[in-house]
């Protein structure tokens, strides 16, 4: 099988679109290895209408649609066995999110999953990441939204809890959080970690990504708390064209790192975790490992 199997995912987060080709190499007798073949990031940011005004505004309904549509096309040219589209906060926030499931069904024809906070975490949290985890550790996965974050605990290789917070970059930029949703986060962490000798931190979003990615880190390398203090202190000092300008930030990402950072650092130090490793995968990643999954299990079925 050495074209290996593709696969397609649609991520509709709240700072940005993202659809995902994804090609699987499955040898026998060795693990799927996963390829990205192409990212393709719209910079839309249903999170502004949503978590100010509780809609997503008539223009922003139209770009979504828009780009639905052009994401079908290229779905349509690159012929994936399966593909899945999921919606998280700022879906899940909208009062007319369900008019816009709809109408995407209609034309351009693709069936939209709103997920919870739980099943985006679970999906992020795939087989992919097990090759980073170790056993005998305890971790804190923290996946940092535009809308949301979600916390998974997990100790000795065994997920023990987890909890979706209406803590996320793009509501922290509208300062729609209020400081009760920190002292829930921070008491909800004290609860599942204190207990716990030594903990690690897992983190996942673009924005965690770019921080690594500036500190000179691989995929799956860890970082120190202290290092993202420094390179948040650096960003902090430039106004959003110079973060644009001479970090080379792109305009919807310079103007949420801070937000986000806060809040990596936040459950980082009410975790008691010194280092963060970075996976760099998301959300896509997670809907295409799930996808292989279903694929090798119906084919095991009828053979």
């Amino acid at each position: 099988m050495e074209q290996g199997l593709r696969f397609a995912a649609i991520d509709i987060g709240s700072n940005a679109m993202r659809l995902l080709f994804s090609r699987v190499i499955v040898k026998e007798n060795e693990p799927p290895y996963f390829i990205k073949e192409s990212l393709i990031r719209m910079p839309l940011r249903l999170g502004h209408d949503v978590f100010t005004t509780g809609i997503i505004s008539e223009k922003n309904c139209d770009s979504f649609v828009s780009t639905i549509v052009g994401f079908k096309y290229l779905i349509d040219a690159y012929n994936p066995i399966s593909y899945r589209a999921c919606a998280t906060a700022a879906m899940r926030n909208s009062a007319n999110g369900p008019d816009l499931v709809k109408i995407i069904a209609k034309t351009p024809g693709i069936n939209l999953d709103i997920i919870s906070g739980q099943e985006e975490a679970a999906m992020i949290l795939s087989k992919n990441m097990n090759q980073y985890l170790k056993t005998k550790k305890n971790y804190i996965h923290i996946d940092v939204g535009g809308g949301s974050t979600e916390l998974t605990i997990i100790v000795e290789g065994k997920k023990i809890t987890s909890k979706s917070f209406s803590i996320g970059s793009v509501r922290l930029l509208e300062n729609k959080v209020q400081e009760s949703h920190w002292e829930f986060l921070c008491d909800w962490i004290g609860k599942n970690t204190s207990s716990l000798d030594s903990i690690k931190g897992i983190g996942s979003g673009g924005n965690i990504n770019k921080i690594a990615s500036m500190l000179g880190k691989n995929k799956g390398k860890s970082v120190h708390y202290n290092d993202i203090n420094q390179i948040i202190k650096k960003i902090s000092m430039k106004n959003i064209e110079q973060r644009i300008t001479e970090l080379g930030l792109r305009p919807d990402r310079a103007d949420v790192i801070i937000h986000a950072s806060k809040i990596y650092l936040n459950c980082m130090n009410w975790s008691r975790a010194k280092r963060i490793i970075v996976p760099q995968t998301g959300l896509a990643d997670g809907i295409v490992s799930q996808l292989y999954d279903d694929y090798k299990n119906y084919s095991e079925k009828i053979t």
